[in-house]
């Protein structure tokens, strides 16, 4: 597998003291892809060039909605520079989901920036977490998302997880929306003391290699490791996933 990526923002205290070096050893780890949650004050040279001398491409990159809004322009010009042409919103405040109507003008002003995004060459993504799926009568936040915007203009990039943990099965939501999932956030899940969390690949209940089967099937370009809780140095979590999706990848 060649298209496999690592969220920073699992290994987020690491790329606050020093991106570049943890760039050039998320590569050495033996992840062909780097999905950024922020770049700190490192120009787009810079990340630029430690990216071409690790091996590493960009694998789509968090951006916060409100910045697509206010810098757009600034923004997409750093991403053309590094290399990412997948901008990805991570998360909605709750002013834009609590209502019904709060989700049709988020979808309305997502579909703008897509819109614009698409004519500079870009894709804009949404990351789900799990208030996506509160139900509103017969539709989710999610599809109320999906439904309002235009296929062209945004993407989804699924965690599998969130969805998992918020009673829906992943795989029906990549079928439902199969020509837009360009992206999948891969992380297993255990229970402790009663509560689902976030564990290293392999070593937890979801059916990890069925996902991944369905996103080659579907075309997904990036498959993502992401891990939000830890028992251990979030570092060695990473290099021990890196082996684990390539693992589960060949079943």
């Amino acid at each position: 597998m060649e298209n496999v990526g690592l969220q920073f923002w699992s290994i987020k205290d690491a790329a606050e003291q020093d991106l570049l070096q943890l760039i050039r050893k998320v590569a050495e780890m033996g992840y062909t892809g780097a999905q950024f949650a922020g770049f700190g004050n490192y120009s787009a040279e810079e990340v630029k060039e430690t990216m071409a001398e690790a091996g590493i491409k960009a694998a789509g990159a968090h951006v916060q909605l409100e910045l697509l809004e206010n810098q757009l322009d600034e923004t997409l010009k750093y991403h053309e520079t590094i290399g990412n042409d997948l901008l990805i919103v991570p998360y909605l405040q709750e002013n834009r989901r609590t209502t019904v109507d709060d989700y049709k003008r988020t979808a309305e002003l997502l579909n703008g920036i897509g819109q614009k995004v698409r004519a500079a060459g870009f894709s804009l993504g949404y990351h789900n977490h799990d208030f996506e799926f509160e139900r509103f009568d017969s539709k989710t936040g999610f599809d109320i998302l999906y439904e309002n915007t235009d296929a062209n203009y945004l993407k989804m990039e699924l965690d599998c997880f969130w969805a998992s943990y918020a009673g829906h099965d992943p795989i029906a939501v990549i079928e439902k929306y199969a020509d837009r999932c360009v992206s999948l956030h891969i992380k297993d899940m255990k229970i402790v003391d009663a509560q689902p969390i976030s564990t290293e690949l392999g070593t937890g209940t979801l059916p990890l290699a069925t996902y991944m089967k369905k996103g080659n099937e579907v075309g997904v370009k990036w498959f993502i490791v992401e891990q939000e809780h830890f028992t251990k140095d979030p570092l060695e979590s990473a290099a021990e996933n890196v082996k684990a999706i390539r693992n589960i990848g060949k079943r």
